[in-house]
C-alpha cells in the first residue's frame, strides 16, 4: 500500500493570523511566512568548491555563484552563499552531486522562512539583531548567518525587504519577538 506524503504544518500555524494590526491605522511593517519552504544545503570540499559553484549557478539559471554573504536570484529561485564553501538553494531542486565533490542536505522542514518587510522593516530588525542593516552596509543581496535573541539566524536581504531562516524549533518565539516589536510601528501579517 503506498503511503501519503507526509502533510507539512508550519511551526506558525496556531499563532499565524492575517490581518493589519495599527491602532492609527499606519502600517510601518509587513510580516508573512513563505509556505511550504523548499531549502537545499550543498557544501563542496575544498578542491571542488570551482564545480560545485557551477552546479548550483546552473541550478538557477545564472552564471556565476554569488560569493561569501551574497545571493544570487532568478525569478523565485534563490542560491544563498551562506559560507565559504556552503550554498542554500530554495525554490529549486537540488542538483546531482558526486559525494566525492560535496555533499546535499534537505534543510526545508528545519527551517521556517519569514519575511519582513515594509519602511520600518530595518527599524524593526534593528532592535533584535546585532548587524548594521543601514543601506550601505547591508545591501540588497547580503547574507549574514547571526543571531536573533540568542538564536542562530540567516538573514537574506532580497529585493522585497528582509527573509529571516528560522530554525523550525525557535520559529513561534521568535515570531512572537517580532509581532510584539512590530506593534509600535503598526503592522500587518499578509
Amino acid at each position: 500500500m503506498p503511503s501519503k506524503p507526509i502533510k507539512r504544518v508550519s511551526a506558525l500555524a496556531s499563532h499565524y493570523t492575517r490581518g493589519r494590526f495599527a491602532a492609527d491605522g499606519k502600517i510601518g511593517v509587513i510580516l508573512q511566512e513563505v509556505p511550504n519552504l523548499t531549502l537545499w544545503q550543498i557544501a563542496a570540499w575544498p578542491d571542488s568548491l570551482a564545480e560545485i559553484s557551477l552546479k548550483t549557478a546552473e541550478a538557477i539559471g545564472v552564471e556565476v555563484a554569488p560569493g561569501p554573504g551574497r545571493a544570487a536570484i532568478q525569478g523565485n529561485q534563490v542560491l544563498l552563499r551562506v559560507e565559504p564553501l556552503k550554498f542554500w538553494l530554495t525554490g529549486v531542486t537540488a542538483p546531482q552531486i558526486s559525494p566525492s565533490n560535496g555533499a546535499i542536505l534537505d534543510l526545508s522542514h528545519s527551517r521556517t522562512l519569514v519575511g519582513v518587510a515594509g519602511p520600518q522593516a530595518q527599524d524593526l530588525l534593528n532592535r533584535y539583531l546585532p548587524l548594521d542593516l543601514r543601506n550601505q552596509s547591508f545591501v540588497p543581496g547580503a547574507v549574514a548567518s547571526t543571531a536573533f535573541h540568542h538564536v542562530g539566524i540567516t538573514l537574506w536581504r532580497s529585493p522585497s525587504g528582509f527573509e529571516l531562516f528560522l530554525p523550525r524549533s525557535f520559529a513561534l518565539s521568535l515570531w512572537k519577538l517580532l509581532r510584539q516589536g512590530a506593534a509600535q510601528f503598526g503592522y500587518e501579517v499578509t
